[in-house]
């Protein structure tokens, strides 16, 4: 006796197989193209302008001379009393001098610059 839907079944399967032709797979290349794209998206859209930046602010900050008006990252605003390798002195008060290590100066404000709330 012959089991007609094992057999149908079986048939079927042999069918299939044959009529698809076994698929290649993509070279190894490939499949790190995603990858090298989104490396190369982040250098040039995030850490090239942000070096750029970098670079700038520490030709600025090294052009820094006395009687400079500058603005700290901490929001203090002075005048360069006087300039060392590592630190500046600022006057920001009549008779308040104060020390600040210079990669903390924020800003240079250009002469004859208006305060903020002006």
């Amino acid at each position: 006796m012959i089991d007609f839907p094992a057999a149908a079944a079986s048939a079927a399967a042999g069918l299939i197989a044959a009529a698809a032709p076994a698929a290649e797979a993509p070279p190894a290349w490939i499949n790190f193209l995603p990858i090298v794209g989104m490396v190369l998206i982040f250098y040039f859209l995030l850490f090239r302008p942000q070096m750029r930046q970098q670079k700038a602010h520490r030709e600025k900050i090294a052009a820094v001379k006395k009687g400079d008006q500058v603005v700290t990252a901490g929001g203090l605003v002075g005048k360069v009393a006087k300039v060392d390798e590592t630190y500046v002195e600022l006057d920001i008060a009549q008779g308040v001098r104060v020390k600040a290590i210079k990669q903390t100066l924020g800003d240079i404000i250009p002469p004859g610059g208006a305060a903020a709330n002006d």
